[in-house]
């Protein structure tokens, strides 16, 4: 019988790795490379979050099996509350589509965290509207422009799903010609970024019955940076939970290596980004909070936006935080927010 092999007198055991990265414990990046990610969501999205809602319908799916990224859809139980609906073939009214995008700075973050789910219900119910809150892969395992590329994935699967195979749970309910785009904090940055591809003819979403029609895209305090620091970023309290320190190592973790802030994947106007100007943007709707670190530059977005004749709305909503709609799915101020999209939805489609 074979003995084991015993280390020689004097072996040193092997060194311990350090850890060189730690995102408030949920994720650490050891020296080796190794990113070791907690199985508990943060401290803001206990389980206590609603896990149903009486009018909403959802399962899971999965939309590109070999990333194993996932999707979560929601839609109301009964469209008949919704005045701009379309009848399908069936008699059933179709609702507008939001595809929506979670936070988490590129490296956190999931589609079923408890309060993106209470938020998605939520927002499934009040606008009246087919809720498709798509998964991607994350940092730093997944460095951008990785993420950009799963939102670009996400709608040609939706494009798909108007085949005579795919599943008719969604496409009973779905108007795939009346579709935005919508994006929570880094999932805001998605949402620009697949604006620019989709202005700039980058982005095929088929032809003919089998099309996706991006209408617009909601931009919920997207994600931006940038070397230079704004006002808000530099007054921002460094107790805050949300603090400039923890953004700019997000960024240091889903930046490509070596990359500034000023990297096309974080700053729409660096040195490298394209023209704006010269892109075809659908309607923009851009929310910022008074208490966001990141207040200045979604404001400074959208005023550029402006600027360029693009058609942008800036909505702020005073006195409140980074993410505040994820942090409370249940609160006034998130139903204030709900209502602001439903008008923009609104009223894009009534001037299609």
């Amino acid at each position: 019988m074979d003995m084991p092999t015993m280390p020689a007198a004097g072996d040193a055991p092997p060194p311990a790795k350090a850890v060189v990265e730690d995102i408030d414990g949920f994720l650490r990046v050891l020296d080796d490379g190794t990113v070791l990610r907690s199985s508990e969501g943060p401290e803001f999205c206990p389980a206590t979050f609603p896990g149903t809602h009486p009018s909403v319908q959802w399962k899971e799916a999965v939309y590109d099996k070999a990333k194993n990224l996932r999707v979560r859809m929601y839609k109301p139980s009964s469209s008949s509350s919704s005045s701009s609906t379309a009848a399908g073939n069936n008699g059933k009214k179709k609702l507008p589509v939001l595809v929506h995008f979670h936070g988490g700075g590129f490296c956190l973050g999931s589609c079923a965290w408890a309060n993106v789910h209470a938020f998605c219900l939520r927002l499934a119910a009040d606008a009246a509207a087919v809720v498709l809150s798509a998964g991607y892969r994350l940092a730093p395992e997944h460095r951008l422009p990785a993420a950009f590329d799963d939102g670009v994935a996400f709608l040609r699967w939706l494009r798909d799903q108007q085949c005579p195979a795919a599943d008719g749970w969604l496409a009973d309910a779905a108007d795939f010609g009346r579709v935005f785009v919508t994006g929570d904090s880094a999932g805001g940055t998605i949402a620009h970024h697949l604006a620019v591809r989709a202005g700039a003819g980058e982005l095929d979403l088929g032809l003919g019955p089998a099309t996706v029609k991006v209408r617009g895209y909601v931009l919920l305090m997207p994600f931006f940076g940038g070397a230079r620091r704004t006002r808000s970023e530099a007054e921002c309290p460094g107790e805050e939970l949300l603090n400039l320190d923890l953004f700019d190592r997000l960024w240091r973790l889903s930046l490509p290596a070596g990359a500034t802030r000023d990297h096309p994947a974080a700053n729409p106007f660096g040195p490298d980004s394209p023209d704006l100007g010269a892109v075809d943007l659908r309607p923009v709707l851009v929310v910022a909070g008074g208490l966001d670190m990141l207040r200045d530059r979604a404001a400074d977005y959208a005023e550029r936006l402006a600027a360029m004749g693009k058609p942008v709305e800036l909505v702020e909503f005073a006195g409140q935080p980074h993410g505040f709609y994820t942090l409370d799915p249940g609160s006034d101020a998130t139903g204030e927010l709900i209502a602001v999209v439903s008008r923009f939805v609104r009223s894009r489609l009534a001037n299609a």
